[in-house]
C-alpha cells in the first residue's frame, strides 16, 4: 500500500503563510488523486482541496479559495499545500490524502491517508 507522510505544519500567525509536503512511498507510483483534509478538535473532518494526476480537475473548498494552492511533483512523488492569508479558523489538523480513482467531484473519502501534521493559526 501507499504511505503518506505529512511535513511542514507548526505554529503561525494569522495572515501568515505556511507550505505542508507530502511524500509518498510504498510503491511506484503515487495516487491518482491526492488531495488534503483536515480536522479541528471538536469539529468533523471536512475536505481542503484535491486534484488530479495532471491538474485537469482541481477542487477546493469555499473557504480557502484564493488563499490555498495544491500542487504535486510526480516525479518526486510529493504533494503540497501552499497556505496563505491563514485564518484561526485554519487551525487543524491537516492530513494529506490519496486515491487511484480519478476525480469528478469533492470526495467524501479517500483511499490513503497520512497521520496528519498539526496547523495552528494564532491571532
Amino acid at each position: 500500500q501507499v504511505q503518506l507522510v505529512e511535513s511542514g505544519g507548526g505554529l503561525v500567525q494569522e495572515k501568515g503563510s505556511l507550505k505542508l509536503s507530502c511524500l509518498a512511498s510504498g510503491r511506484r507510483s503515487m495516487p491518482y488523486t491526492m488531495g488534503w483534509f483536515r480536522r479541528a478538535p471538536g469539529n468533523e473532518r471536512e475536505f481542503v482541496a484535491a486534484m488530479d494526476w495532471r491538474g485537469g480537475t482541481i477542487l477546493y473548498r469555499e473557504s480557502v479559495k484564493g488563499r490555498f494552492t495544491i500542487s504535486r511533483d510526480n516525479a518526486k512523488k510529493t504533494a503540497y499545500l501552499e497556505m496563505d492569508n491563514l485564518q484561526p479558523g485554519d487551525t487543524a489538523r491537516y492530513y494529506c490524502t490519496g486515491d487511484d480513482g480519478s476525480l469528478f467531484s469533492v470526495p467524501n473519502d479517500m483511499a490513503f491517508w497520512g497521520a496528519g501534521t498539526l496547523v495552528t493559526v494564532s491571532s
